[in-house]
């Protein structure tokens, strides 16, 4: 399946909004993270994810069809953040996610740390991250009695 980033524009912002609500939504309703989830973020939102100077929003597609989105962000140009990631869950467990990493750490080959959390419950999530090199900071922020997140740090090689 070939995978494919397409840098978001405004007019993609709803189309974002809805496939974010659908991956996001089963985690919501299990963790009941109602602060942090980003199925219950604002459009408002996702248009200043779009938009802002300091990274960038790609569209996932898998062939032609849009399955998800990610978004990058940076500090000083070399340490780089994930957040958010998310498949439709139609497309989760197809490896669409591991393509997805491997192609943004190429398209910032100046990065020397890239960083993201996700909830530590969520164990395919952690295998994933780790799977990709992602090793835990030790940092984890408790969101309620159900969820924490945790935080995960790659360090890049550098020639």
């Amino acid at each position: 399946m070939e995978i494919s980033l397409v840098k978001a524009k405004d007019n993609d912002a709803q189309a974002i909004l809805d496939m974010q609500v659908a991956a996001f939504k089963p985690l919501l309703e299990k963790y009941k993270d109602d602060e942090i989830n980003p199925a219950n973020e604002s459009i408002e939102k996702v248009l200043k994810r779009i938009n802002r100077k300091d990274g960038s929003f790609f569209k996932i597609l898998a062939g032609n069809k849009l399955v998800g989105a990610i978004c990058i962000s940076w500090k000083e140009e070399t340490q780089f953040w994930i957040s958010p990631m998310f498949i439709l869950p139609t497309y989760q467990g197809k490896g669409i996610a591991q393509k997805v990493i491997h192609l943004v750490e190429e398209m910032y080959p100046q990065a020397v740390s890239w960083e993201l959390a996700t909830i530590v419950e969520e164990k395919r999530n952690c295998y994933l991250y780790e799977k990709m090199g992602y090793k835990q900071t030790g940092f984890s922020k408790k969101i309620n009695n159900r969820t924490t997140l945790i935080y995960y740090k790659k360090v890049c090689q550098t020639s």
